[in-house]
């Protein structure tokens, strides 16, 4: 690192846990943010901010009004721009030193294949069951660690599935993809706007946590959040082994909706 980088991130530094190792693995690390909105936002900016060398962040739509009451990452002036712009924008001028790659499209396929197994970790900031199972199954597939967050209304929730560590589970198991979930979107349903960041804040911590082996990380454990009550519980996750995804006995892996 040199005297400027030294001095930008000399609290991190300082700590113990982190020093000049973890961040020195930040700045040559490769996180993938799918989704540039309630949750995406903070994530896309604390990782800029804590000098991740390479963010790819992922999302189709643009810029409107009702996006600004939680996405935080976007200014009014950005109304009508790309999401993944308006954010590349910001990310800018809060820490130049990264480098921002943008995708304007909701990735599946080959397309999301090949952007897992570039990253050293991905951050699911998503809002569909589709596109969550899709990331999930070519997380498994790349054997890359997956940050998953989710806010709706008062509620959040989030959880890492860290396929490096023996033993544990997908997002499969905990969301089986037959199940029947009921699909909210902030559209009609609204979220209280600190809950994504909350969650965000959360999943970038994490994120963070597993590139640089700091700490303990939420791998195989939901953390569920009540806002209305302040409330936190936390649920084990044990792993399916009948899982279709990550199972010794699944069929093989599939490139995503």
């Amino acid at each position: 690192m040199n005297d400027d980088q030294l001095l930008r991130y000399s609290r991190h530094i300082l700590l113990d846990e982190i020093g000049i190792d973890a961040q020195s693995t930040w700045l040559e690390s490769h996180a993938l943010v799918i989704g540039a909105g309630g949750l995406g936002s903070p994530v896309a900016l604390y990782l800029a901010a804590a000098g991740v060398g390479r963010i790819t962040l992922c999302d189709p739509d643009v810029v409107d009004l009702t996006n600004l009451q939680r996405q935080i990452v976007h200014r009014n002036d950005a109304i009508g721009q790309p999401k993944v712009e308006s954010a590349r924008n910001t990310l800018a001028q809060v820490n130049p030193e990264c480098r921002i790659d943008i995708v304007q499209e909701r990735v599946a396929g080959h397309r999301l294949e090949g952007l897992v197994a570039s990253a050293d970790v991905v951050i699911d900031c998503c809002d569909n069951f589709a596109t969550r199972h899709a990331i999930n199954r070519a997380c498994v597939t790349h054997g890359k660690p997956l940050v998953s967050g989710a806010g709706i209304r008062f509620d959040g929730q989030v959880a890492v599935f860290d396929r490096r560590t023996a033993g544990g589970p997908c997002y499969q198991c905990l969301f089986p993809e037959t199940a029947e979930l009921e699909e909210m979107r902030c559209a009609v349903m609204g979220v209280f706007a600190p809950v994504v960041g909350i969650i965000g804040s959360i999943q970038a911590a994490e994120a963070l946590k597993v590139l640089g082996r700091v700490g303990q990380s939420l791998d195989g454990r939901l953390l569920i959040l009540d806002a209305l009550t302040m409330q936190w519980r936390q649920v084990r996750i044990p792993r399916d082994p009948h899982c279709a995804v990550c199972s010794d006995s699944a069929a093989g892996p599939t490139s995503g909706a």
